[in-house]
């Protein structure tokens, strides 16, 4: 399976993110997740402050086989720096989507550099991912995991061009 597109998020896309993310496998991989992913109005507030914000750049990544919503791909800022971060349903992981997705947002949507991005010590998955795209390791951090309810460690990677 590869991605046919990635395309501007419509409304009709949040209730497939929402489902997504009640994955308890997929958040504890994650690792850093909201609180409590089931509070559908704090996830309605949440996407509600992100698509309001004309800094960050979002795309929902859908399926080449059956223009399927496969999750989301975006740009954001961080303390100053640009981020990337991305999510895929469960059905949608090791089948090299992820890695695409990512690849066509790099190439085609944001081609500023440097960029960051994060991804929890132990998510071999995600780092594979960023790594595949250019990433590198620069730091190895703390903090704090909802999904997992104590501190763990996280990888910060870079992208320099």
């Amino acid at each position: 399976m590869d991605i046919s597109r990635l395309r501007e998020m419509i409304d009709d896309d949040l209730p497939i993110f929402f489902e997504q993310q009640l994955d308890e496998g997929a958040n504890r991989i994650a690792a850093f997740t909201r609180r409590d992913p089931g509070d559908r109005a704090a996830f309605d507030a949440h996407w509600r402050r992100i698509r309001g914000d004309g800094r960050i750049i979002l795309r929902a990544v859908i399926v080449a086989d059956d223009d399927r919503v496969a999750g989301h791909v975006l740009k954001y800022e961080r303390g100053g720096d640009a981020e990337i971060s991305y999510w895929l349903g469960r059905a949608f992981r090791n089948r090299g989507i992820a890695t695409a997705a990512l690849r066509q947002f790099l190439a085609g949507v944001v081609t500023s550099r440097p960029l960051l991005a994060r991804a929890a010590a132990d998510n071999g998955a995600s780092l594979r991912v960023l790594e595949k795209c250019g990433f590198v390791p620069v730091a190895r951090q703390r903090g704090f995991s909802n999904a997992r309810g104590e501190e763990i460690d996280e990888f910060v990677l870079k992208l320099q061009s």
